[in-house]
Order: structure tokens, then C-alpha cells, then sequence
């Protein structure tokens, strides 16, 4: 695939973010579109992004966990930035967002990860975790610009990694050893609530093993593609879904609450403009 197809598919990305419309699958329209192509593809929505006013805060990391791989016939994890138009700190227990403006938008409940220093490829988890300042509880809207979330991995990476907005709630120091106030961040379980009766249960052991293995696993897989931008002390890191993704849908209400771990139970209203 030629630099002006990427370009033409960056600026068509590009454009779409905030209409709330939906295109046929890139692959599908561009013989041998693969992770490579993606990924620059990545980049390149980036600057355009940064162009309109927007600045890079961080990475999303989606479908870490395996338990939704078949769902999206997804095989490995994805990632893209996330920008300070896009993350939100919650001021309150409970958030509002705006759906109106995603497609066929999902909720995830997620650990946040922030990097007090920049973290290197081939460092053990030991290592990653003082990389990490702090951990937070978050809700991830995802969506899709492909109609009915058919799409290839290198579709899903270049297409906003699916983010729509980041929810990040209170912040909860990580000790050296991994821990936050004395709890492993391996080893907590979370229920995703609605007002409507529909519930979910996941375990931080579902994304690969735990945030620190999601961590080494993107510091490794940005390093595997030229040109990709490494992370950096500063950045926000979403680990991924914690349960299954849920349907967001205008008016309802989702509590996320954990155990195992002293993480702030969180909440967050779908509206409609």
C-alpha cells in the first residue's frame, strides 16, 4: 500500500471523529492492509489530530482480554493514543458523557495505569511496576465506525483503537512491589452494574494475566513497528476490559465496584444531546 492510500485513509479517520457515521472495513476496501499499514496509519491520524488542537495524554490497549477474542474475531491485543480531548478525570463518584456522537458504542469497566517513569522493553514486571505511579479505576466507551464491529486487527488498531472517551477515577498510589495499598493489581475482581438489572463480573487475571503482563506486552509490541512512538513518563495506560464490553444505551446508569483491591467503586450516566 502506497504513502497517498495511507494518507487518504488517515484523513478519512480523521474526519469522521465526533459524526457518529460509519464506513466499510478498511481491509476491506484496501488490498493488503495489515498491522504495519495500521499502525502508521496510527501516526498519521495522530498528527492530524495534534493539528486540530488536540495532544496526545496516553495509549488505550483493546481486547486484552481473551474471553471477547472471539466475540470480534480478534486473535491478539491492539493499541492507540488517547488525547486530552478524549480522557476525562472525574470531579464526582459519578460522570456524565455524551453518546450521541459514537457508533454502536460499548461500556468497559478498566484499570488505568500512569507512568511516573518511561518504561523499556525487556524490563520484567518488577521492573514495569516502578515504572507505574499510580492505578485508577475508569470507564472506557468504546465504538465502532465499522458497521456491526466486523473488522480486521489492523482496522480496529488504526480506527481510534475504538476509543471514544476515558472516564478515570480516583487515583490509588502503586508501592514498588506491584501493589496498591497492599492489594496485588493481579488479583481483584470487578462487577459491572446497570440500572437495568444487567451485571457482569470480570478478574483482572482476564487481560493477559494481569495490567503489569498488558503493560510488558505493549512496551514489546510498539517496539516491534518502526516509527511507532515509545511510551513515555506522563502517559495514561488503559488496560483493557475487565469484563465484557456492554451495550451503552441513552439513559441508563453503570456501577463498576472491586474487590480485592481499594479501588473507589465508580459510575457513569449515558446521555443523549
Amino acid at each position: 500500500m502506497d504513502e497517498a492510500a495511507r494518507q487518504a485513509i488517515a484523513e478519512q479517520l480523521a474526519g469522521l471523529i465526533g459524526t457518529g457515521r460509519q464506513v466499510a472495513p478498511i481491509s476491506q476496501r484496501f488490498r493488503g492492509f495489515d498491522l504495519v499499514a495500521g499502525y502508521d496509519v496510527v501516526h498519521r491520524v495522530q498528527k492530524l489530530r495534534e493539528a486540530a488542537g488536540e495532544n496526545p495524554v496516553g495509549r488505550k490497549v483493546g481486547f486484552t482480554n481473551r474471553n471477547i477474542w472471539d466475540t470480534f474475531s480478534i486473535s491478539a491485543p491492539v493499541w492507540n493514543f488517547v488525547f486530552d480531548r478524549t480522557v476525562h478525570e472525574m470531579a464526582a463518584p459519578l460522570a456524565v458523557v455524551d453518546i450521541s456522537k459514537f457508533c454502536e458504542p460499548l461500556i468497559e469497566p478498566e484499570l488505568v495505569l500512569h507512568l511516573g517513569e518511561t518504561p523499556k522493553p525487556g524490563m520484567n514486571e518488577a521492573e514495569l511496576a516502578g515504572c507505574v505511579d499510580w492505578v485508577a479505576p475508569g470507564f472506557e466507551i468504546v465504538h465502532s465506525i465499522f458497521p456491526g464491529w466486523e473488522f480486521s486487527a489492523a482496522d480496529a488498531a488504526a480506527a481510534y483503537g475504538m476509543h471514544g472517551a476515558l472516564f478515570i477515577g480516583p487515583k490509588c498510589r502503586l508501592s514498588a512491589d506491584g501493589s496498591a495499598a497492599g492489594a496485588p493489581i493481579s488479583g481483584f475482581e470487578v462487577t459491572l452494574r446497570s440500572d437495568a438489572g444487567e451485571a457482569r463480573r470480570g478478574s483482572s487475571s482476564d487481560i493477559l494475566g494481569g495490567p503489569l503482563k498488558v503493560l510488558s506486552y505493549i512496551v514489546e509490541e510498539i517496539a516491534r513497528y518502526p516509527g511507532s512512538a515509545p511510551l513515555r513518563q506522563g502517559e495514561v495506560v488503559t488496560t483493557g476490559t475487565l469484563t465484557d464490553a456492554m451495550p451503552a444505551k441513552p439513559g441508563e446508569t453503570w456501577r463498576a465496584s472491586f474487590e480485592g483491591i481499594e479501588l473507589a467503586p465508580i459510575a457513569l450516566r449515558l446521555g443523549q444531546a
